[in-house]
C-alpha cells in the first residue's frame, strides 16, 4: 500500500458547509439561498462558541509593549480574548532580566492602597472593555527599561462562504467546526436531529481538547502572592 504523502487537508468553508447540511439530511440540491445565508451567519457563531471554550492554544500570540514611566495602563489588541501568562523584561546597566508578573482580580486591584505607587511591575490587572486594557502595578518607574511580554489568546478569524476561503483553525478542529455547524443548522432545518447533532459536537469537542494541551506540562506551581502588597 502507498500513502498519499501529503498533509494538506484544508477544505474550503463552503465545502464544510455542504457536509454540515448532509449531516442533517439535506442534499446539495435541496439547499436554497436562504439556507446558505443561515449557514454563513451560523458558521461565524460556531467560531464565537469555540473562542469562548478556552484554551485554543493555536491562537497563542506574544504581544510586546515597552512600558512608559509613570504610565500604568495600555491597550491590548482588539482581537484579544484572554491572557495565558506575562513577564517583564527589565534592562538596567546593560543587563536584561526577565521577571514573571502575576494577575490580579478586580477585587484585588481595587484593594491596592496606593495604585500609582511606582517601581518595577510585579502584577497586572485586565479590564475587558470593548477595547481591553492591561494595567501594571507598581506603575513603571524610571529606574530601568521595562518591556511587557504578554502571551495572549486571540479571536478566531471570521468565516465566509466565498469560494476558496478556509478556516483559521488547525486540521484537528475541522470535525469540531462541522459538528458545531450541523448542530446549529439543525435548529433551523431539522429540529428532530438537534439533540443528536449536539451530542456529536460535544464528542468532537472532547476529542479535540484532549490534544489541545501543552506537552510535558502536568502541573504548574506558583507562589501565593495575594495580600503581600497590603498594609
Amino acid at each position: 500500500m502507498t500513502s498519499s504523502g501529503t498533509y494538506a487537508l484544508n477544505p474550503a468553508i463552503s465545502g464544510l458547509t455542504m457536509l454540515a447540511y448532509s449531516r442533517i439530511g439535506k442534499r446539495r440540491t435541496q439547499i436554497t439561498q436562504e439556507m446558505l445565508a443561515d449557514a454563513d451567519l451560523e458558521s461565524n457563531f460556531v467560531q464565537v462558541q469555540l473562542g469562548n471554550r478556552q484554551p485554543n492554544l493555536w491562537r497563542n500570540q506574544l504581544f510586546e509593549r515597552t512600558l512608559e514611566e509613570s504610565e500604568p495602563s495600555y491597550d491590548l489588541p482588539s482581537h484579544f480574548i484572554a491572557i495565558r501568562d506575562a513577564f517583564i523584561s527589565i534592562t538596567s546597566n546593560g543587563v536584561t532580566t526577565d521577571r514573571v508578573v502575576w494577575p490580579l482580580s478586580t477585587m484585588e486591584y481595587d484593594a491596592l492602597p496606593v495604585k500609582l505607587q511606582e517601581g518595577p511591575p510585579t502584577c497586572y490587572y485586565i479590564n475587558k472593555l470593548m477595547t481591553p486594557t492591561i494595567t501594571f502595578w507598581p506603575v513603571p518607574d524610571g529606574a530601568a527599561t521595562y518591556v511587557a511580554n504578554i502571551r495572549i489568546l486571540t479571536q478566531i478569524q471570521d468565516t465566509s462562504l466565498k469560494n476558496g476561503v478556509t478556516l483559521d483553525m488547525p486540521y484537528r478542529a475541522l470535525d469540531v467546526f462541522v459538528a458545531g455547524l450541523a448542530h446549529r443548522l439543525s435548529r433551523h432545518h431539522a429540529r428532530d436531529l438537534e439533540a443528536a447533532r449536539k451530542a456529536d459536537f460535544n464528542e468532537a469537542w472532547a476529542d479535540f481538547t484532549s490534544t489541545d494541551v501543552e506537552d510535558n506540562v502536568a502541573l504548574i506551581i506558583a507562589p501565593d502572592t495575594s495580600g503581600y502588597w497590603r498594609s
